[in-house]
């Protein structure tokens, strides 16, 4: 039996990659919480509006450039961290590969915002918030999860972080200092890159070489499936946002936008808990199923009985919350976040049902066919619902599109006899 002391020294890489994934985790969704209640009030709903409609916008090519690598390459690059030659040849073919797909971003995005009105209108906004693809084109998250050297882009991540909300609070003082905004999102996206690059030729002694056309033809092959899952994803999760802005006013996209983000704010309460057990579910299951299936059932009903009064106190609370977080000017995003209100339980529950189980159990051709499904979905219900009822039609079809998810999820374990989220079995 384990002393604590002899645990940390035999998983100390472990542990201090965890440390700092949290530490990095926190810092993304701390950092701009602070700012939050700030920005909405001094840019209007418009304005904030104009902005979460322009990153729902970017998004589509962030998910583009990053092609699936943060599972890919981060596998490559672990398998062969004794390799040194090996390394510096996968980084450069995956660094390719992502400039590649940014020069092609390039190429769809110049024509789109130069011929239709919705975006040439906003010309500046579109073109500078793309710019922070660019960042996180270069940002190699993937090797340092690779060699498992996570402190670096955690230390270098929270200051820029740290210089970005100070700069926030300086120059984006009132409505029309958007294009501020967006120059300090883009800008600290693209510092955090090359810093980062800059890391990995001082430290590691990786520096980029134009590579062969067999690297990068491997690269492509080896990302697409990681690519279609994260892209599946990002179809129901961001879509929603781009398609109510294409047919209501900034100013609703700003109610929509700011409503989801309480939820989100609400439903990352179980986000560190449901990532922290994940590998401990792992190791769970190896020892034997019913190990696993019992550690599921725990912590299902402690954390999902939390996940159900909260979402109860939001739903009740909605008004409270909007009126103090968002001031009266967000009134709009009262019905909103009711709407959306039980979406952190519902989401959970899927959390359970697919990531916590169906991954660990091997079910994952049938959780990408899930998301896929549950993607195409919430397009279609957005094209149907949000040019009649706008914010509200896309607050049902965020919901719809989740309680869909998660009962393909239960159902499927259902079928296979797999109950986890039973008191019983």
């Amino acid at each position: 039996m384990f002393t604590l002391k002899e645990f940390k020294k035999k998983n100390k890489v472990l542990i201090q990659n965890f440390s700092s994934l949290t530490i990095l985790q926190v810092s993304q969704y701390v950092f701009p919480l602070i700012t939050f209640p700030y920005l909405v009030r001094v840019l209007s709903p418009e304005g904030y509006g104009l902005v979460a409609f322009a990153n729902a916008f970017v998004n589509y090519f962030t998910v583009l450039t990053d092609y699936g690598f943060n599972l890919s390459a981060t596998k490559d690059i672990s398998i062969n961290r004794e390799n040194n030659v090996k390394i510096k040849q996968i980084f450069s073919s995956v660094l390719t590969v992502r400039l590649i797909l940014f020069v092609l971003s390039i190429v769809i995005v110049i024509p789109i915002v130069f011929t239709f009105s919705k975006f040439h209108k906003d010309l500046e906004i579109y073109l500078i918030s793309f710019m922070a693809v660019l960042g996180t084109t270069i940002f190699p998250v993937w090797f340092f999860q690779g060699v498992e050297k996570m402190k670096f882009i955690t230390i270098i991540s929270v200051l820029v972080k740290i210089l970005w909300v100070v700069s926030v609070f300086l120059f984006v003082t009132h409505k029309n200092d958007l294009v501020n905004l967006v120059i300090l999102n883009s800008a600290s996206s693209i510092l955090i890159g090359i810093i980062s690059l800059a890391v990995i030729k001082i430290k590691f002694n990786v520096s980029f070489s134009f590579p062969d056309s067999e690297c990068i033809k491997k690269q492509f092959i080896e990302g697409w499936h990681y690519f279609l899952s994260t892209a599946s994803i990002s179809l129901y999760t961001t879509s929603t946002t781009f398609i109510l802005g294409l047919f209501a006013s900034d100013a609703t996209v700003g109610y929509f936008s700011a409503a989801d983000k309480i939820r989100y704010a609400v439903q990352n309460i179980m986000g560190t808990a449901s990532r922290t057990v994940f590998p401990h579910i792992a190791m769970e299951f190896k020892k034997s199923y019913e190990s696993g299936i019992s550690f599921i059932r725990k912590f299902s009903i402690s954390l999902g009985g939390f996940m159900l009064v909260v979402s109860i106190l939001l739903f009740i609370f909605a008004k409270q919350i909007v009126l103090i977080v968002l001031g009266p000017e967000y009134a709009e995003s009262i019905i909103l976040l009711r709407i959306i209100s039980f979406l952190p339980l519902v989401i959970f529950l899927s959390n359970v049902a697919g990531i916590q189980t169906m991954l660990n159990l091997g079910y994952k051709k049938e959780f990408a066919k899930i998301i896929f499904i549950s993607a195409i979905f919430s397009i279609m219900m957005s094209i149907i619902l949000v040019p009649v009822f706008l914010a509200i039609g896309t607050a049902i079809t965020v919901l719809l599109t989740e309680i869909l998810v998660t009962s393909q999820m239960i159902l499927f374990l259902r079928k296979k006899k797999i109950k986890v989220l039973t008191i019983s079995g």
